[in-house]
Protein backbone atom coordinates (compact mmCIF):
# COMPACT_ATOMS: atom_id res chain seq x y z
CA UNK A 1 0.00 0.00 0.00
CA UNK A 2 1.87 3.07 -1.21
CA UNK A 3 -0.82 5.70 -0.52
CA UNK A 4 0.76 8.47 1.58
CA UNK A 5 -2.70 9.27 3.03
CA UNK A 6 -3.59 5.67 3.94
CA UNK A 7 -4.62 4.80 7.47
CA UNK A 8 -4.20 1.20 8.59
CA UNK A 9 -5.04 -0.32 11.95
CA UNK A 10 -4.26 -3.54 13.72
CA UNK A 11 -3.80 -5.23 17.04
CA UNK A 12 -3.52 -8.40 19.03
CA UNK A 13 -5.94 -11.29 19.47
CA UNK A 14 -7.40 -10.13 22.81
CA UNK A 15 -7.59 -6.42 21.91
CA UNK A 16 -5.27 -5.17 24.66
CA UNK A 17 -2.86 -3.78 22.05
CA UNK A 18 -4.05 -1.65 19.14
CA UNK A 19 -2.06 0.47 16.72
CA UNK A 20 -2.56 2.80 13.77
CA UNK A 21 -0.29 3.47 10.81
CA UNK A 22 -0.65 6.82 9.06
CA UNK A 23 0.92 6.49 5.63
CA UNK A 24 2.11 3.66 3.45
CA UNK A 25 2.78 0.08 4.46
CA UNK A 26 5.43 -1.95 2.69
CA UNK A 27 4.16 -5.08 0.98
CA UNK A 28 4.76 -8.34 2.84
CA UNK A 29 8.07 -10.16 3.13
CA UNK A 30 8.14 -13.72 4.48
CA UNK A 31 11.06 -14.19 6.87
CA UNK A 32 12.26 -17.76 7.31
CA UNK A 33 14.92 -17.08 10.00
CA UNK A 34 15.29 -19.28 13.07
CA UNK A 35 13.75 -16.63 15.36
CA UNK A 36 10.64 -16.26 13.20
CA UNK A 37 10.28 -20.04 13.14
CA UNK A 38 10.21 -20.13 16.94
CA UNK A 39 7.91 -17.10 17.24
CA UNK A 40 5.42 -17.99 14.51
CA UNK A 41 5.72 -21.76 14.22
CA UNK A 42 7.03 -21.53 10.66
CA UNK A 43 7.91 -18.22 8.99
CA UNK A 44 6.95 -14.64 9.79
CA UNK A 45 5.02 -12.49 7.34
CA UNK A 46 6.06 -8.88 7.86
CA UNK A 47 4.92 -5.56 6.50
CA UNK A 48 6.84 -2.45 7.49
CA UNK A 49 6.24 1.26 8.13
CA UNK A 50 8.29 4.22 9.20
CA UNK A 51 8.46 4.49 13.00
CA UNK A 52 7.11 8.06 12.96
CA UNK A 53 3.95 6.79 11.20
CA UNK A 54 3.07 4.19 13.86
CA UNK A 55 0.96 5.17 16.86
CA UNK A 56 0.12 2.72 19.64
CA UNK A 57 -3.52 3.54 20.44
CA UNK A 58 -3.97 0.94 23.20
CA UNK A 59 -0.94 -0.38 25.04
CA UNK A 60 -2.33 -2.26 28.07
CA UNK A 61 -0.81 -5.57 26.96
CA UNK A 62 2.21 -4.33 25.00
CA UNK A 63 5.56 -5.79 26.02
CA UNK A 64 8.95 -5.80 24.33
CA UNK A 65 11.60 -8.50 24.24
CA UNK A 66 15.12 -7.75 23.01
CA UNK A 67 15.90 -10.70 20.75
CA UNK A 68 19.35 -9.55 19.60
CA UNK A 69 21.79 -6.66 19.66
CA UNK A 70 20.02 -5.17 16.63
CA UNK A 71 16.29 -5.44 17.38
CA UNK A 72 13.47 -6.04 19.80
CA UNK A 73 10.07 -7.65 19.25
CA UNK A 74 6.74 -6.33 20.44
CA UNK A 75 4.00 -8.69 21.57
CA UNK A 76 0.91 -8.81 23.76
CA UNK A 77 1.74 -10.04 27.24
CA UNK A 78 -1.90 -11.18 27.68
CA UNK A 79 -2.64 -13.26 24.58
CA UNK A 80 0.89 -13.76 23.21
CA UNK A 81 0.25 -12.25 19.77
CA UNK A 82 3.38 -11.19 17.90
CA UNK A 83 3.02 -7.63 16.63
CA UNK A 84 6.31 -5.87 15.81
CA UNK A 85 9.95 -6.32 14.89
CA UNK A 86 11.76 -3.08 15.70
CA UNK A 87 15.40 -2.63 14.69
CA UNK A 88 17.31 -0.13 16.80
CA UNK A 89 19.26 1.54 14.00
CA UNK A 90 16.58 1.88 11.29
CA UNK A 91 13.74 4.38 10.98
CA UNK A 92 11.16 1.66 10.22
CA UNK A 93 9.41 -1.04 12.24
CA UNK A 94 8.31 -4.43 10.96
CA UNK A 95 4.64 -5.13 11.51
CA UNK A 96 3.41 -8.72 11.69
CA UNK A 97 1.07 -8.78 8.67
CA UNK A 98 -1.46 -11.04 10.38
CA UNK A 99 -2.00 -8.41 13.08
CA UNK A 100 -3.34 -5.88 10.55
CA UNK A 101 -7.09 -5.37 10.24
CA UNK A 102 -8.61 -6.46 6.92
CA UNK A 103 -8.60 -5.54 4.16
CA UNK A 104 -4.88 -4.79 4.02
CA UNK A 105 -4.44 -4.30 0.27
CA UNK A 106 -0.98 -5.86 0.62
CA UNK A 107 0.73 -8.48 -1.51
CA UNK A 108 3.60 -10.83 -0.67
CA UNK A 109 6.75 -9.65 -2.47
CA UNK A 110 9.54 -11.98 -1.43
CA UNK A 111 11.29 -14.29 1.02
CA UNK A 112 14.29 -13.57 3.24
CA UNK A 113 16.58 -15.82 5.29
CA UNK A 114 15.68 -18.86 3.20
CA UNK A 115 19.10 -20.25 4.16
CA UNK A 116 17.60 -20.91 7.61
CA UNK A 117 14.26 -22.26 6.33
CA UNK A 118 12.97 -25.36 8.06
CA UNK A 119 12.93 -28.65 6.15
CA UNK A 120 9.22 -29.47 6.54
CA UNK A 121 7.90 -27.19 3.79
CA UNK A 122 8.81 -25.85 0.37
CA UNK A 123 8.52 -22.34 -1.03
CA UNK A 124 6.38 -22.87 -4.11
CA UNK A 125 6.02 -19.40 -5.60
CA UNK A 126 8.20 -17.47 -8.04
CA UNK A 127 8.88 -14.51 -5.74
CA UNK A 128 12.47 -13.39 -5.07
CA UNK A 129 14.35 -15.38 -2.43
CA UNK A 130 17.36 -14.22 -0.42
CA UNK A 131 19.67 -16.53 1.53
CA UNK A 132 19.80 -13.91 4.32
CA UNK A 133 18.61 -10.29 4.33
CA UNK A 134 17.49 -8.59 1.12
CA UNK A 135 19.66 -5.62 2.18
CA UNK A 136 16.99 -3.23 0.95
CA UNK A 137 16.73 -4.72 -2.55
CA UNK A 138 12.97 -5.31 -2.24
CA UNK A 139 10.74 -2.37 -3.21
CA UNK A 140 10.06 0.06 -0.32
CA UNK A 141 12.13 -2.04 2.08
CA UNK A 142 13.15 0.97 4.14
CA UNK A 143 16.76 0.83 5.29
Amino acid sequence: MTDENAISTGGCLCGEVRYQVNGPLRDVVNCHCNMCQRLHGNFGSHSKARKVNITITKSCGLAWYQTSDVARRGFCRNCGSSLFWEPFNLDATGIIAGSLDHPTGLKTMGHIFVGEKSDFYEICDDLPQYISSSNGELVNDYK
